[in-house]
């Protein structure tokens, strides 16, 4: 059975994605649930809930209230909530529920912001698909949303896409800004120790960095709207093992996996690049491969003749008949733990 999760724990969702790029955006996010996935998403993948206070709630709904779709419900609570907290914005997530009964989460936004005063930004996700695809939701529709005027140009400014601890393993910025720091004399990682006010500011990047899939269609909407400059990859912050001349499946999001595939590339190997998540087709080499299913990991692993596997430690349970090397690869969209080196 297709996607059917026999060895691994379940892979951060697509509203765990878009709360991620919300969290630190100043704004007020509501998960439009009956209080089970906020849970979720609070108490296994977002590791900055302890660190950093955010605005983030369940829509609290009762399970027959959320069936029935009283969507008058979540409006008057989220009225509520922006007379107790100032903030710019308010943002809706979509959770199974909404999907299931249909609820029309474009008008939830317009009668949002006809009751609150404030921008309001519904985002369609339903807790079926990726992290990545929440994440490239909400990267794109705040952008499309606040980044509205051409300001000049700052030089030396950088603007990073796709930094979230799902992607990252970081809950701060520190370390991939000490990573750009001999090209950039001020880098922004947007969504991660900055807030809304720098996404309005994006036209003074002087050019942006994406370093996961998700932030690509953003970078592009910024190209098309300030004529600003991007590029794809993943500044190095790890120390690497030493591989030599060996054939190397490497698993994790594409942009790092291609960045750790150059590195490796240099050192003689052959590398081939898989992906549970996002693989933008013009960044894939012949060989690259989209996973769809626990099967064909194990397919690929044991008849692809590799020598070496790098992949987080989850995916070593169901690789227990792989004769190479597996190195653990962290990545916390599947095992939840953070980069601690």
């Amino acid at each position: 059975m297709k996607k059917l999760l026999k060895h691994i724990s379940p892979l951060a969702p697509d509203d765990s994605g878009a709360c991620s790029v919300l969290y630190e955006m100043g704004g007020i996010t509501v998960i439009c649930d009956a209080g089970g996935c906020a849970g979720n998403v609070c108490g296994f993948d977002e590791p900055r809930w302890f660190e950093k206070r955010s605005a983030l709630f369940s829509a609290g709904l009762r399970d027959m209230d959320a069936i029935l779709g009283r969507d008058d419900m979540l409006v008057k609570k989220l009225s509520l909530i922006t007379e107790q907290i100032d903030a710019p914005f308010t943002a809706i997530v979509g959770t199974p529920v909404p999907a299931v009964i249909a609820t029309d989460l474009k008008a939830l936004e317009r009668m949002s912001e006809k009751k609150t005063g404030l921008p309001c930004i519904a985002l369609k996700t339903d807790g079926t698909r990726l992290y990545d695809y929440g994440e490239e939701l909400a990267y794109y529709r705040l952008f499309d949303r606040f980044a509205e005027y051409k300001l000049p140009v700052k030089k030396g400014r950088l603007g990073v896409l796709g930094a979230t601890p799902l992607n990252i393993g970081e809950t701060d910025s520190k370390r991939l800004k000490a990573a750009l720091s001999d090209k950039w004399e001020d880098v922004v990682c947007f969504g991660m120790d900055s807030g809304l006010d720098d996404v309005k500011r994006v036209s003074q990047c002087e050019r942006l960095l994406v370093i996961a899939p998700s932030g690509l269609k953003a970078a592009r909407l910024i190209n098309e709207r300030f004529n600003t400059p991007y590029d794809v990859g993943f500044p190095m912050t790890d120390e690497l093992p030493g591989i030599y001349d060996k054939k190397i499946l490497i698993i994790h999001q594409q942009f790092y996996a291609n960045a750790l595939r150059e590195h490796y590339e240099s050192c003689g190997c052959d590398v081939t690049v898989g992906s549970f998540f996002m693989m933008i087709p013009e960044y894939m080499k012949a060989n690259d491969i989209h996973i769809t299913e626990e099967d064909e990991l194990i397919e690929l692993a044991l008849n692809g003749g590799f020598d070496v596997i790098l992949a987080d430690e989850r995916f070593r349970l169901m690789l227990k008949g792989f004769g190479g090397s597996f190195i653990d690869l962290r990545h916390f969209a599947v095992g939840g733990r953070l980069n601690l080196g």
